[in-house]
């Protein structure tokens, strides 16, 4: 046995130098995507400035519960919900199993973790797949770069088995990292994307089409359920939707087309005026960005109404004034959706008091929109692939 171990790891270290050898020849393809990653302080350096890292770590392990249900054909997996700014769940890859900690990012649609190879900063501080250890592993040379708001990597498709929960897809196509650039700060290994195949950056077909395609998945559905403050009880769910998270009926909103997470929004109010969004636009419902992001010009417009003022790249407000503030609503397909004030404003590292509104960075010729994860804790959301529909309710 031990012999035969030996004479398998020798194999697959050739095989891997033969691999890289090859990957040096082919070029890479570029891809821009719509989701900016947030640079922000490692939970590590937040904490340790106030010397509280090791009581934080002995009270939270960093091992996500691995516990899953399936029944009724639902499979739900637990988040942990970071400082109200992301939402990571576990995953496996490889045989045996390897663990990363990933973003479900509704705004992109590849699955990437960092490879063994990559030698970036940014990878040496996550964990990074090591493929020679896994049995399961298939190599390929095509090559495929992604550009975010605040970053950027460049990777290399490759197969194997793939675990979210008691979901398996076996020699599932998903992308190892070669190189990253600023994405040091990131809190996650890798990013799973969740939006339509013809989006994929690699080209490879996104694990959720490729479960559905496969019968893993017995309704094209998934949910979320972000929480707000606890860093335990958000969940994403395949497969169904457990009623238990939300208030109501779902309202139902038809894509704008099909193929983006993308639905169109009648109006933007306060105080039962418009301020945005004037002739209808778009938005994205986007679980993989923290805040909502609109046009320059009226993001600055809401600031004035709340009175926000700029300081470094973030617009603050009086802590006092929070619960005075009024509600902004977002009609979408003849629905009110308020975001209160206790929503839209976050409290930074220091406690001072910020608005959840920033610029996009990509301009556009019309009205778009990011939802983030600040409407999204208001509204259990569902995405049905099936009908190219999201569904929203109130979240309990």
């Amino acid at each position: 046995m031990l012999r035969s171990q030996t004479f398998l790891s020798t194999w697959s270290k050739e095989r891997s130098m033969k691999w890289l050898v090859l990957l040096g020849l082919v070029a890479f393809s570029e891809c821009i995507v719509k989701i900016p990653l947030r640079r922000v302080k490692t939970m590590r350096k937040t904490l340790s400035g106030k010397n509280t890292l090791n009581n934080f770590l002995k009270e939270h392990p960093y091992r996500l519960s691995h516990i899953s249900f399936r029944g009724s054909n639902l499979t739900t997996l637990p988040l942990r919900n970071i400082r109200d700014m992301l939402y990571v769940g576990n995953i496996t890859i490889g045989t045996p199993p390897q663990e990363f900690q990933v973003v479900f990012d509704t705004g992109s649609s590849d699955l990437w973790v960092p490879s063994d190879f990559c030698i970036s900063p940014a990878c040496s501080t996550h964990v990074r797949f090591r493929h020679f250890q896994s049995s399961t592993f298939r190599p390929t040379t095509k090559t495929f770069r992604i550009i975010y708001g605040s970053g950027r990597m460049k990777g290399v498709v490759a197969h194997d088995t793939v675990r979210i929960g008691n979901l398996v897809s076996t020699d599932q196509p998903f992308g190892l990292s070669m190189a990253e650039y600023g994405l040091e700060s990131r809190r996650f290994d890798g990013i799973l994307g969740l939006n339509y195949p013809n989006l994929s950056c690699s080209g490879a077909i996104p694990i959720f089409d490729k479960l559905k395609n496969q019968g893993a998945i017995s309704d094209p559905i998934f949910a979320f359920y972000l929480s707000k403050d606890k860093r335990e009880g958000s969940v994403v769910m395949f497969g169904g939707v457990d009623h238990r998270y939300y208030k109501g009926e779902l309202n139902w909103v038809p894509l704008i087309r099909a193929g983006d997470w993308i639905v169109h929004v009648d109006r933007i109010t306060m105080k039962r005026e418009v301020i945005a969004c004037s002739d209808g636009c778009a938005a994205l419902v986007d679980t993989g960005t923290s805040l909502i992001q609109g046009p320059g010009r009226v993001i600055d417009n809401i600031h004035k109404l709340i009175g926000a003022t700029p300081r470094g790249s973030k617009h603050y407000v009086s802590c006092s004034v929070v619960n005075t503030l009024p509600s902004i609503i977002f009609t979408i397909n003849g629905i009110n959706y308020p975001v209160p004030a206790p929503a839209y404003i976050l409290k930074d590292s220091r406690g001072y008091c910020y608005t959840a509104f920033k610029e996009q960075r990509v301009r556009r010729s019309t009205e778009s929109w990011l939802l983030g994860d600040v409407f999204l804790r208001l509204y259990f959301s569902v995405f049905d692939r099936g009908n190219d529909r999201i569904g929203l309710a109130p979240a309990v």
